[in-house]
């Protein structure tokens, strides 16, 4: 296992590991011994890897399990937009490597990268105060050559999409990914970018879709996200909802010139803001 060397000479360093229980409790566990990074934990297998809400994710040899550790990236109430900084990160990534792949491949909110419709790469935040310090573990899930036959969402690898890759390769191009999209975040103070860049590959944008929620469903419009990343969603009623946290399951193939609509509004809202390019 290697870092891009822009990233190596950026100061992000790599510890590789052959089998961990989890690469996200790794990275904490090396900030509370004193690590500062910025610092990539790798490892060819996990044996208690896991999502969002505690769910197990299946860490089979041959796929990418990496977590970044930072330290202080932005203010507490900013760092959940890490999933879109490195959704997006994983998503440049992967299209660098397998260009073929780039048509296919969309992003699910909050942190989801998908090729037709089926999870190829999952991403979760942990972070805890180290003193007064805020540490943050941007776990990545890359299935890069096996996925798990049966899961609460259809998963797929970058193999059965037809592309190849290896873990190393793909680690590598990350790292180079991630550094430019965390420049571009500027902690939190680019988000705008961020957020407009991401809409640009979401999946189910202007369709219907339904929210799974602890112990309830919401259905509606997937409209776009808020300025702090918070879903959007456009009810049967016309009210619009935040959501904060859910599971998303597109229920419909938005018409493309609906999608094209909503795109065209954040980018006008980004350039009214002096924003835009």
């Amino acid at each position: 296992m290697r870092l891009d060397p822009t990233a190596a000479t950026a100061g992000f360093r790599l510890i590789a590991h052959d089998v961990v229980g989890s690469t996200n409790a790794e990275a904490l566990t090396a900030a509370r011994a004193g690590d500062r990074g910025p610092l990539w934990v790798v490892a060819g297998e996990q044996t208690a890897g896991r999502g969002r809400r505690g769910r197990e994710w299946v860490s089979a040899p041959g796929n990418l399990h990496a977590s970044l550790l930072l330290f202080d990236p932005a203010p507490l109430e900013t760092a959940p937009q890490l999933a879109f900084v490195a959704g997006l990160a994983v998503h440049d990534a992967i299209v660098e490597r397998v260009r073929d792949l780039r048509d296919a491949l969309a992003l699910k909110w909050p942190n989801d990268v998908l090729h037709a419709q089926k999870k190829l790469a999952g991403i979760l935040i942990e972070s805890e105060m180290a003193g007064s310090r805020l540490a943050v573990a941007v776990g990545i899930g890359v299935n890069c050559s096996r996925h798990p036959a049966q899961a609460s969402f259809p998963a797929t690898d970058i193999a059965e999409a037809g592309g190849k890759v290896s873990p190393e390769s793909l680690l590598a191009v990350l790292s180079h990914c991630m550094m430019k999209r965390l420049d571009q975040w500027n902690r939190g103070a680019g988000f705008c970018g961020i957020r407009a860049d991401w809409l640009d590959r979401a999946t189910g944008l202007g369709g219907e879709i339904t929210v799974r929620l602890p112990g309830r469903e919401l259905a509606g419009y997937f409209e776009g996200l808020d300025d702090a990343g918070h879903l959007l969603l456009r009810g049967a009623d016309g009210k619009l909802q935040t959501i904060t946290a859910g599971d998303v399951f597109p229920a419909a193939t938005p018409p493309a010139p609906v999608v094209s609509m909503l795109r065209k509004t954040a980018q006008d809202s980004l350039r009214s803001k002096g924003q835009g390019k």
